[in-house]
């Protein structure tokens, strides 16, 4: 289809979650108490993990890494979703979008192989306690952090390049809360066929490909958990798992389904889009503090820290 001659797009309506106006003013106090808490909670794991020099450890340094994944990955999204809660024009312009879009699909796909790359650290330290030191020392660890970013930069770059290839010449209005290769394919004035495809191969090959290595470890993981002897050793270990699997659980599975099929739309899609762009990074800080115990203890211990630092200032 020819669109040389037609008005090419250059900015695009979210629509949002709902518009009703009384669902648009609850929306907007829910997800500002849940991004407050995701921004505060995050910070405070980071802040813990960084001064606690006993919580130094290859875990710990990927869980914080993980908490920084997570406060960019809901700052991309979500201050917009809810500013147009209140906002009467809801736009974006093309640029934004794209730039949305291309950081959405960046530390999203981090945030995949960081999941996976933490999959694999358990798996490392509970299948070969002996080596775990060997293997995940701190050069090993920056290095496949690093990899991680790598590798999401190389994803969000394809995607975002075979996106701005695709013709918009209306209509302009998404049917979702922030900008996504799906949603705005939908919108296209041209066959995309080609694009579609490499589209689906990429995000689908990375999320369905990270989801089935977490598996894997996780196999091996449960298996060596069962040979354990003691009660109390099998419960320690299983303890640390089940707060990355509650994590890998919410995230994969809604990637999984909205990424490994066509460019069709669903109503339920913005909802269930909801879980891994606001819901996970919310829950994060939740399940990783109050599940373990280091971590609580180092909290509770840098707040002990402040309190005498404030005594001592007022005295």
């Amino acid at each position: 289809m020819e669109v040389s001659n037609k008005t090419r797009v250059t900015q695009f309506i979210l629509l949002g979650l709902s518009s009703n106006p009384d669902l648009q003013i609850i929306f907007f106090l829910l997800f500002l108490v849940m991004y407050l808490l995701t921004v505060t909670g995050n910070l405070l794991i980071l802040i813990t993990i960084y001064t606690e020099s006993r919580l130094h450890s290859p875990m710990y340094i990927f869980l914080s890494h993980l908490s920084f994944v997570d406060l960019c990955f809901s700052t991309i999204t979500v201050p917009k979703f809810i500013i147009n809660f209140l906002s009467q024009s809801k736009t974006i312009s093309f640029r934004d979008c794209i730039a949305q879009l291309f950081f959405f699909h960046f530390v999203g796909a981090v945030e995949c192989f960081h999941l996976t790359l933490m999959a694999y650290d358990r798996y490392v330290a509970i299948c070969k306690p002996l080596h775990y030191t060997t293997i995940m020392n701190r050069r090993a660890c920056l290095l496949l952090v690093f990899s991680t970013w790598v590798g999401g930069f190389l994803h969000s770059f394809i995607q975002t390049v075979l996106t701005v290839q695709i013709p918009f010449c209306g209509p302009n209005e998404i049917d979702h809360f922030f900008c996504d290769i799906q949603p705005l394919s939908v919108l296209a004035c041209s066959d995309i066929f080609i694009n579609e495809t490499i589209v689906i191969a990429n995000t689908g090959s990375i999320s369905l490909g990270c989801f089935l290595g977490v598996s894997i470890s996780y196999v091996y993981i449960i298996s060596t958990i069962l040979k354990i002897r003691s009660s109390e050793g099998r419960k320690k270990a299983f303890s640390t798992c089940a707060s990355h699997l509650t994590v890998v659980t919410v995230f994969f599975a809604p990637c999984v389904f909205i990424y490994l099929r066509p460019s069709v739309t669903f109503a339920a899609d913005k909802m269930i889009s909801v879980f891994y762009t606001i819901v996970t990074p919310w829950l994060n800080p939740f399940i990783y503090a109050l599940r373990n115990e280091e971590v609580k203890k180092a909290m509770k211990k840098l707040g002990a820290g402040k309190m005498y630092f404030l005594e001592m200032k007022i005295n």
